[in-house]
Order: structure tokens, then sequence, then C-alpha cells
């Protein structure tokens, strides 16, 4: 017989077991959602931010849940909570523009983090691919994909993108990364270095 999991003390290891679904819905019992963030807000993530318009105009959303998943073919992945604004038009899109914003973007991400306002009311900010998707000028590593599938996973969903083209700054080495750490912006460089 499972037993549900439950937030141990620190250095104690967190059960995973769960519980056996009940009925057509598939209930699980486990972490609660302020548990379960709780465990994630110590495990530090990149910031990037994804933009897309399905035609009734751009839309943008700070994410954490950016990766890589296969390098042939190129794909990376994100999830989309169903509570974002930009959700609907996020997964009507057939392409997205995916920014991996560095610590001189922190006002992208901010921007697009920010609820109840028009994140593209500054045209001088954005522009548009010679595609059609909306990117922000001020990012200089960017990738556009086309989705490839979709997944619905609790109260989000997990898109697939394909790779289909990037931008990259010439020199890597003088950007430092923007991560977002136990609900805190953070630049990585050489004074983060171990």
């Amino acid at each position: 017989m499972s037993t549900s999991a439950a937030l141990q003390p620190q250095g104690q290891r967190i059960d995973d077991s769960i519980e056996e679904p009940q009925d057509a819905r598939h209930r699980f019992e486990g972490l609660t959602a302020s548990e379960f963030k709780t465990v994630f807000r110590n495990h530090p993530a990149g910031v990037a931010v994804i933009t897309a318009d399905a035609g009734d105009g751009p839309v943008g959303l700070t994410a954490t849940s950016v990766f890589s998943v296969s390098a042939e073919p190129p794909l990376l992945v994100f999830s989309v909570s169903s509570q974002s604004s930009s959700a609907p038009t996020i997964l009507a899109a057939d392409t997205v523009v995916v920014h991996l914003l560095g610590a001189e973007q922190l006002d992208i991400a901010t921007l697009c983090a920010t609820s109840d306002i028009d994140r593209f009311a500054d045209t001088t900010i954005w522009d548009t691919l010679p595609s059609g998707e909306p990117y922000f000028t001020a990012s200089d590593t960017w990738i556009r994909g086309r989705v490839v599938s979709r997944m619905e996973a609790g109260n989000s969903t997990v898109v697939a993108v394909h790779a289909l083209e990037a931008s990259v700054p010439d020199d890597l080495s003088d950007a430092d990364p923007l991560v977002y750490h136990n609900r805190t912006w953070h630049s990585l460089g050489e004074h983060s270095r171990i």
C-alpha cells in the first residue's frame, strides 16, 4: 500500500510514491502545490521569454521551464500555465520565438512576467521577423521554431518546438545568463564561478 508523499525535513528523502488512480479522473495524492513550489524554489532555472502571434496580436510570457531535449532533430520544450493570459495565443500559434535571456535583458523578463499590461505597447523594443513572429530586439539569443506537439499536464500544457533558425551573439563569453532562484532574479558570471 502506498503512502502519500510529504515534505520532509532538509536532508531526508521525499517519498515519491503516488496513490493509484481511484476513478476515471486519475486523482493522485502527493505534495500540495505549496510543498511542490517549496521543493523547486531552491532549484535555479534559466529565464526565457516566449513570443507568438496567432493572428490576434503579439503576446509574450516569461518562462523558466525551457530546456533542450534533442539535437537531432533540434527540439526544445517549455510549459504554459492555463492561468497565463498569453496561453490561448501561444497554444494556438504554429510558430514561436524563444528568447534565452541574459542579465542585460532583465527588463524584458519583468515586462513579460507582469500581469494586466500591454507587453507590446512600446513599439521601439520589438519587431517582427521576416517570417512574421514578434521578437524583442534587445535579446541577443533567440530561437524561432515550429510547434510540433502539445501535451496537457495538470494545469499546464507542455509545448515541444522544432528549432528552425536562431540568433546567437558572436561572443557568448560576454553574456551573463539570467537565472531565477528562490523567487529572485540572479546574474551568473565570473563572480559565481566555483
